[in-house]
């Protein structure tokens, strides 16, 4: 009998709806609690909302219960599928990843893969979407895997927000660190390391200028290299289709998907953020 695999994602890779339609990705939502409502991530919230009510609301976050994993993996079981990819967001930045390893041991019946994207947003949708397109041309199991492992040290992500506060106050960035660069007008480049974890990548003085930065970035690989490209949204309206636009002339930037950022990771991030995230073809 033949290989019959399902994708399973999390909310926060922030994969557009058409490619998670068309490929049949199975997604699990993030919660977003309030103090009186609780929410799941992209289904019965948007980000629009979230940002709305900051900053006199802000919600905290948690990843999808042990219970709706395991009811996930059952519905995947139950409709005859014999093996599961599951992509997650960086296990140091949630839980998710781990949550699904641990559910994922009671399923014996079907050959189950969990991997830790070691990214967020789109770092992780672009894993995704080419474990997808190699699913979707016949490429086996342990192949896709493979790929995906040589993929992953290739995919950056890189971002600016407007205020530090809200990482600061979900335990992202120390207090100090925040004031400084609040009290100095500094705009850090927020990248991911290797290992999963935040990293400053370098800082800049004022918003215009690092906005130039993210596209210096681009501009820097694209010389002579060709590239996958995500542009990334947090409540910036303007301001992103400008950053869009601009990054749209450059050379050789094979596909562009344009995104915005799931509510859980807006939490974090507060209203204000423009990222990119891009990977070598």
């Amino acid at each position: 009998m033949g290989e019959k695999v399902a994708l399973l994602v999390d909310s926060m890779c922030d994969m557009p709806r058409e490619f998670l339609n068309k490929f049949n990705i199975k997604c699990l939502p993030a919660k977003i609690i309030y103090p009186e409502e609780e929410y799941s991530d992209r289904v019965d919230i948007e980000p629009e909302e979230v940002y709305r009510r900051m900053p006199a609301e802000i919600p905290k976050t948690s990843v999808p219960s042990l219970t709706e994993i395991k009811d996930m993996l059952l519905k995947i079981q139950n409709e005859g599928f014999t093996h599961l990819l599951a992509i997650h967001i960086s296990s140091q930045l949630s839980g998710t990843y781990q949550a699904v390893q641990l559910v994922a041991r009671d399923f014996k019946e079907m050959k189950i893969k969990v991997i830790d994207s070691k990214t967020l947003t789109m770092g992780t949708g672009w894993l995704v979407l080419d474990a997808a397109r190699n699913l979707a041309d016949g490429i086996t199991f342990d192949k896709v895997v493979e790929r995906l492992q040589n993929l992953q040290p290739q995919v950056r992500v890189y971002y600016i927000l407007e205020t530090l506060e809200y990482l600061r106050r979900g335990g992202r960035i120390g207090r100090v660190a925040c004031m400084i660069g609040e009290f100095l007008h500094f705009k850090p480049i927020i990248s991911v390391e290797q290992d999963g974890a935040y990293s400053i990548f370098c800082k800049v003085r004022g918003r215009k200028k690092s906005i130039d930065k993210l596209v210096e970035i681009v501009e820097q690989v694209v010389k002579d290299k060709q590239i996958n490209l995500a542009v990334l949204s947090g409540g910036t309206g303007l301001e992103f289709e400008k950053l869009v636009e601009r990054l749209r002339k450059l050379p050789n930037i094979k596909e562009l998907i344009t995104s915005d950022i799931s509510p859980a990771l807006g939490v974090h991030t507060g209203p204000g953020l423009l990222g990119i995230s891009f990977h070598e073809v």
